[in-house]
C-alpha cells in the first residue's frame, strides 16, 4: 500500500480539491494520511464531512510547529511501503497510483524510492522540459549531472524517510526539503521517470511563494542546508552559490559568533561567499 500524506495549516477550504482527485484515482490501493498541523480553521469538520470510496483516510491533529515537523509526524504514521507528499493546495493526476505501483513492482530493491514530475493547471511540465525517459541517479545529480530544474515528486520508501527525518530547530518553523533529500542522495540511488503524475497550484502567500521570506525566520535550518549543499560533490559554481546563501541568511541569525559560522563552509567558498550574501541579505531587509 502507499501513503498519501497530507501536511495542512489553515487550508480547509482546498482540501476538497485533494480529496476528489483521491476519489477519482483508477487504483484505490494507498490510505490518506492528513496531519494538521495546527490549524485553527475548521480543517478537522472539512476532514469529517469526507466519505471515500474504497481508500482509508487517517486524521490527525498537532501543535504549530511547520511543515517538516508534520511530515515527521505523519511518516511514523504512515503504513504504507511508500509515502506520496502531497500538499494540501495541490492534486493528484487519475493515474498516479496506478503509475507508481507500475514502477514499484520493477523497482531494483536497492534504490530509495521512485521520482516523477509535476504539471502545471495548463498541463506544462515545471520546470526543465526534458526528453529522457527513466533514469537512476540521485537528488543530486539529477540537478547538477542531467540538469533536471522544477520541483519534483519524491516518492520515497517509507523506511528511507524514517532513516532521514527533518532535523528540528528551536524556534524555527520551517526546514527545506531539499536538505533532507541531498542526506538521502548520500546513501540511495533514486528511480526518475518523466512523466506527470501531479499538479501543482501554487497558492499566493504559500511556501514557493514567500520563501525568502520564510528562509529569513528560519536561518538555522537555511545555513544548515546551504552549508551542507557546498560541502558535496557539486560543480564549484553551485558550491559558490550556496556559500553567498549561506552568508546571505545567516545575518538574521541572533547567534552573532562569527567565528564559528566560518568553520561551516569553506574558508575559499566563505571569502567568495560573504561579501555577495551580506549584500543580499541588506537587499531582503530592504525589499521585506
Amino acid at each position: 500500500m502507499i501513503t498519501i500524506l497530507t501536511p495542512t495549516y489553515n487550508r480547509a477550504h482546498l482540501l476538497h480539491r485533494v480529496f476528489e482527485s483521491l476519489q477519482n484515482q483508477t487504483s484505490k490501493n494507498f490510505e490518506w494520511l492528513i496531519i494538521d498541523d495546527g490549524s485553527q480553521d475548521n480543517t478537522a469538520d472539512i476532514v469529517h464531512s469526507f466519505f471515500p470510496k474504497n481508500f482509508e483516510i487517517h486524521y490527525h491533529k498537532k501543535a504549530n510547529g511547520g511543515k517538516h515537523t508534520a511530515l515527521n509526524f505523519g511518516v511514523q504514521k504512515a503504513k504504507g511501503e511508500f509515502i506520496v507528499m502531497l500538499d494540501s493546495d495541490d492534486t493528484l493526476l487519475h493515474h498516479t497510483i496506478e503509475t507508481l505501483e507500475k514502477k514499484i513492482k520493477s523497482l531494483p530493491p536497492h534504490l530509495g524510492g521512485i521520482v516523477g514530475r509535476r504539471r502545471y493547471l495548463n498541463g506544462k511540465i515545471v520546470g526543465s522540459q526534458d526528453n529522457f525517459t527513466e533514469i537512476i541517479s540521485n537528488s543530486l545529480n539529477i540537478r547538477y549531472q542531467h540538469n533536471v530544474t522544477g520541483d519534483l515528486v519524491e516518492v520515497f520508501k517509507t523506511s528511507v524517510m524514517k532513516e532521514f527525518p527533518f532535523p528540528i530547530f528551536d524556534k524555527e518553523k520551517f526546514c527545506p526539503e531539499a536538505l533532507v533529500w541531498n542526506r538521502i542522495a548520500q546513501k540511495y540511488d533514486l528511480l526518475f521517470f518523466n512523466e506527470s503524475i501531479y499538479q501543482a497550484d501554487y497558492q499566493p502567500g504559500g511556501l514557493t511563494d514567500t520563501i525568502t521570506k520564510i528562509r529569513m525566520q528560519s536561518p538555522e535550518a537555511s545555513m544548515t542546508h546551504y552549508s551542507e549543499l557546498a560541502s558535496y560533490k557539486i560543480p564549484l559554481k553551485e558550491k559558490i552559490k550556496a556559500s553567498i546563501n549561506f552568508w546571505r541568511f545567516s545575518f538574521n541569525d541572533n547567534d552573532l559568533r562569527f567565528g564559528e559560522k566560518w568553520k561551516k563552509v569553506n574558508p575559499f567558498l566563505s571569502l567568495m561567499g560573504l561579501p555577495l550574501g551580506f549584500a543580499m541579505y541588506i537587499n531582503d531587509w530592504l525589499k521585506k
